[in-house]
């Protein structure tokens, strides 16, 4: 804001009258405090525990970052984020920390967080108040800043929330000099959520700036956060980090989006800033923070954000040149299918050489490729290599792919699948032998041959299979684990490759249930037992995404309608499954009459209705981002319908039913559809739920 100032007087005074010159965004010097000449790793509580924070569970993570190795592996900040002080200054205006949740104010959790050889960071916002409604910073800079300093903090994150429509750069610059002032060198986290064109200004003013919203546990909301940040790399440098926000890894994502999630923040030089709960996370959430080889790549010392090769279709290609010559290069498949995902040694930027080794940096092996950089990519997953330049690529195996068609069964049915084995190396693969494995209970038979002698640098080996399923099915929706396998020899080694792929095989649903889906579902039933497999954006306002097994027009004045919502999948927070009853259920986004009870994993119990007669849910039965009480499976739910009044209810032993709520919907047809629904509330996420016994009267 001043340099602008400056450059408009120079104008002035050489001209005399002042003229208007646009502001161009450029990268500009990085703050050059030398605090984050890697990106900044660490733990922040917000994405698990918002508003619970206490000393207490400080502690306890310091203590686990370090005893789990995290600590030596680069993780060195403990961030506590919003709520963590009292709801208003003391006499002096002076922040004051919250003395239950921090008895001994913020310098004892910093006391006790530096003798384990760790740094503290703190929050604040750019504003009268903060995001949860605590006293915020503006026009408090100078002292709150000293504040932090006398406390021993280490790093401050700077939110955006109320920040009275001052100027993003304004407001941040006078935090940044403040820090300075106070002589202790404390890492400054710019929080503005990608406005304000901060990533023009960010690298003038801040350590890292965020450049994107607040991130959820659903692969949507990593998916989106991931496409705003990746395009920035111009920008990002040592002092000056892209922040596509805090990690979600460990909180309710699958195993591959968490990988992805930590591969494109590594690959994109972003902080990794752990906000899950680290007490409990389990061995695979731990061994994903914990890969070095992965870290490494992050924490390069050139300090190159990567760059997308190519962003087609959903199967993108990042790059990133290191600081030894060598080019780390992430894989990434967007879509839910496995697919195959090829790139150059010279399209990422590296030289011309005898061949390139490739490192797996999540299988941790080593191969051989004479060019090519190629990978058959599970549905959501990420494949991550570091690439290198050698002349000695005989010395090591071949890089090999497998490539397996999918295809989609139903109980008894037959599909051709198809296995495609390329050798990438320098020297050819010899005896490949390919084959499908499938459960017991399903064939497989070949329909080419499946055996070959030898295959050739830059050759492929194709065989077909016929693959049935079997005709009696236990479950609505059975899982199996089907796909394919290929040997081969090299200087007399065995390797072996596997395209392992999850297949559901529904059993049809019967009359007089029918199924609807305005996104994408599998719908199965076996007895009174029915499941759905279905995505779903939200059921709210007018995102009205979801998938139902309903009976049309069997909804009545008197009617009671109950259901056990037996499992169901934490692809979110919010997503929901339960009853739904509508004047028309296939009416999506238009039908009034329209109320939903459900299950939520991580709100409880809820019910939403149209209380307007639009068509959209815009009521809900608790205070706003609330539910009712806690998710257990099994759990029952009930709707009771008198006139136009409905009295939702729930069980957790099928006997004893607390009340939700009871509503009236306006536009209710005498008779309505009403059926057992999921909505996933993740973008591109499916996520399963499964009910018996469905009872309506």
């Amino acid at each position: 804001m001043r340099k602008t100032w400056a450059v408009l007087t120079a104008v002035a005074l050489a001209t005399g009258s002042l003229v208007a010159i646009p502001l161009v965004a450029t990268p500009a010097t990085a703050l050059d405090n030398n605090l984050a000449l890697t990106p900044p790793m660490g733990w922040n509580d917000w994405n698990a525990f918002g508003c619970d924070v206490s000393a207490q569970l400080v502690e306890q993570t310091a203590d686990k970052i370090v005893s789990s190795g995290l600590q030596a592996a680069g993780y060195q900040y403990v961030n506590i984020d919003d709520c963590w002080m009292t709801h208003a200054r003391d006499a002096a205006g002076n922040l004051v920390p919250d003395p239950v949740k921090f008895p001994d104010g913020i310098s004892g959790v910093a006391d006790y967080v530096h003798r384990k050889g760790l740094k503290l960071g703190i929050y604040e916002s750019a504003g009268t108040l903060t995001c949860a409604g605590y006293p915020g910073s503006l026009g408090h800079e100078k002292q709150d800043a000293a504040s932090f300093a006398s406390w021993g903090v280490d790093y401050l994150k700077y939110d955006n929330c109320y920040n009275q429509g001052i100027p993003g750069l304004q407001r941040y610059s006078v935090m940044r000099d403040a820090l300075a002032a106070t002589g202790r060198p404390i890492i400054y986290s710019i929080c503005s959520w990608g406005t304000d064109g901060v990533a023009g200004w960010g690298s003038g003013v801040g350590n890292l700036w965020r450049t994107t919203g607040d991130i959820n546990a659903s692969y949507g909301s990593m998916l989106w956060n991931f496409h705003q940040n990746v395009q920035l790399a111009g920008g990002a440098g040592p002092d000056a980090w892209n922040d596509p926000d805090m990690l979600e890894v460990g909180d309710g994502m699958t195993t591959a989006e968490d990988r992805s999630e930590f591969s494109l923040w590594a690959e994109m030089a972003a902080p990794l800033i752990s906000g899950a709960d680290l007490r409990t996370a389990s061995a695979d959430t731990m061994a994903i923070y914990g890969n070095r080889e992965v870290i490494a790549v992050d924490q390069d010392r050139l300090g190159k954000q990567g760059k997308p090769v190519s962003l087609s279709g959903g199967l993108d290609v990042l790059a990133k040149p290191l600081a030894d010559g060598s080019v780390a290069v992430t894989l990434f498949n967007e879509n839910a299918t496995p697919a195959t995902i090829s790139t150059t040694a010279a399209a990422v930027g590296l030289p011309g050489a005898e061949g390139y080794l490739l490192r797996d940096l999540w299988a941790h092996t080593t191969t051989s490729s004479g060019g090519s950089i190629s990978a058959t990519v599970p549905g959501h997953a990420t494949v991550m290599y570091r690439v290198t330049p050698t002349g000695k690529a005989r010395d090591y195996p071949p890089a090999l792919d497998l490539a397996t068609t999918t295809a989609a069964f139903t109980a008894g049915s037959s599909a051709t699948l198809t296995s495609t084995f390329t050798n990438n190396g320098v020297a050819s693969a010899e005896d490949v032998r390919l084959g499908i494995t499938a459960p017991a209970g399903w064939t497989v038979t070949p329909l080419t041959t499946d055996h070959f002698d030898h295959v050739a640098p830059g050759k492929a080996a194709l065989a077909e299979f016929r693959v049935t399923a079997p005709a009696a099915l236990t479950d609505p929706i059975t899982r199996a684990s089907v796909g394919g396998t290929a040997t081969a020899h090299w200087h007399g080694k065995d390797q072996k490759l596997g395209t392992a792929q999850s297949v559901t095989v529904p059993a049809p649903v019967q009359a007089p249930f029918k199924t609807y889906t305005d996104t994408t579902a599998v719908f199965g039933q076996q007895g009174d037992r029915t499941a759905i497999d279905g995505a779903g954006d939200d059921l709210w306002g007018g995102t009205d995404q979801y998938s139902t097994i309903y009976r049309p027009g069997a909804e009545h004045d008197g009617s009671t309608t109950i259901v056990q919502l037996t499992s169901q999948d934490r692809t979110s927070d919010w997503a929901k499954a339960g009853i739904m009853v509508r004047d028309d259920i296939t009416g999506a986004g238009s039908s009034p009459g329209y109320l939903v009870l459900a299950e939520a994993p991580g709100k409880g119990y809820v019910m939403q209705w149209d209380a307007n007669g639009d068509g959209q849910l815009d009521s809900n039965s608790a205070a706003a981002n609330q539910g009712s009480g806690t998710a257990a499976y099994p759990s029952w739910l009930k709707l009771v319908r008198s006139g136009s009044v409905f009295t939702g209810s729930y069980s957790t032993d099928g006997t004893t039913w607390t009340q939700i709520a009871t509503v009236t919907l306006p536009q209710v047809n005498t008779t309505q559809d009403v059926g057992v629904f999921t909505s996933s509330h993740s973008s591109g996420t499916s996520g399963e739920a499964n009910f018996t016994g469905f009872q309506q009267n």
